[in-house]
């Protein structure tokens, strides 16, 4: 099948002295209907199948299906989405590089080069689920904690090192950083990536899936991602799309700011408490209105992280002032 609609909607933009290609969703709108009104979150999902359109995994007729999804507010049909990247911690990533080492030594019995044995999507390990906390309330507590995690971790920790040396496009954030979802979101997290591809760079947004519940803390930023099994990660990681059913997603609009005395946490779980009685297992959940712009970065994030106490898929704010919150952790450039 041609990728007629692929073609039809790349477009290019200048950026300090370099082209970039992207996939542009008012120049697809021409081919597909209207499609303003869609949610963002449904936007970014659209985007992902038009790059990848291929006509096998990815054909005409999903994007139709996604682009109509405003006809019902409902569509059920399973597309192939693929995240940008991966984000796993020390638990389900011990056995992911496990796989990888597992493969390169059947390549390598094979005759095979094993070099090519690699992720095809960028994975970020953070290690933060070996903390324990024996020491605490004095200055020392915290050097002490990382020398005994590290003493006691010292053999998975070693083989995680050799993970970040053998493997491209494998990171590993080290012990004692901070915990994964707020790595993520300080210092891993873009607003958009960039890649070279047949000589062309090709622009796209940030997308993530993450082997915990609590990724969904990305969504503040405005950064689509949820949590996955171990299974599903390792596939993405390898370059194979989630499956997915097209999402419901349910509107959720915030308006003005909240009283003084009144906290973050006063306000996700009064949130949590009417999404439970309206019924979102499952769904995508997008906040809208002005009461986005009253929220600090932290408080979005607290708000996202909730996501799993109601068993919807992710609580997307969209951020209309990304660059001045990715200033504050200093990755303006």
């Amino acid at each position: 099948m041609s990728s007629t609609l692929r073609e039809a909607s790349k477009d290019t933009l200048q950026a300090k002295d370099k082209t970039y290609h992207y996939y542009s969703l008012p120049l697809a709108a021409k081919s597909l209907g209207d499609i303003t009104r869609l949610p963002k979150s449904l936007k970014v999902l659209l985007e992902n199948l038009l790059r990848w359109q291929d006509g096998k995994s990815v054909t005409e007729e999903d994007i139709h299906a996604l682009a109509g999804w405003l006809k019902n507010a409902h569509a059920d049909r399973e597309i192939a989405y693929r995240p940008a990247r991966v984000l796993m911690q020390d638990f389900t990533g011990v056995p992911a590089v496990v796989d990888l080492a597992a493969m390169r030594e059947a390549v390598k019995r094979l005759g095979g080069d094993t070099a090519k044995v690699n992720p095809l999507s960028p994975v970020d390990l953070v290690i933060d689920h070996s903390v324990t906390v024996d020491r605490f309330g004095d200055d020392e507590a915290f050097e002490e904690n990382v020398r005994l995690e590290m003493e006691r971790n010292h053999e998975r920790y070693v083989f995680l090192k050799w993970g970040k040396q053998a493997f491209s496009r494998f990171s590993v954030v080290p012990p004692g950083t901070g915990i994964c979802h707020q790595v993520n979101l300080e210092y891993l997290g873009k607003a958009v990536w960039s890649e070279l591809q047949d000589g062309e760079w090709i622009a796209y947004p940030d997308t993530l899936v993450g082997t915990d519940s609590h990724t969904t803390m990305i969504n503040g930023l405005g950064v689509l991602g949820w949590g996955v099994g171990g299974i599903e990660a390792e596939a993405a990681m390898l370059g194979q799309p989630v499956s997915m059913l097209i999402p419901d997603v349910v509107g959720f609009k915030l308006t003005g700011k909240l009283r003084e005395g009144i906290t973050a946490t006063d306000l996700v779980l009064t949130v949590t408490q009417m999404l439970r009685k309206h019924g979102v297992v499952g769904k995508f959940v997008e906040f809208y209105g002005d009461g986005l712009d009253s929220l600090p970065l932290a408080d979005r994030a607290h708000h996202c992280q909730y996501v799993a106490r109601i068993w919807c898929h992710l609580w997307l704010l969209p951020n209309r002032c990304c660059h001045p919150r990715l200033h504050a952790f200093k990755r303006a450039q």
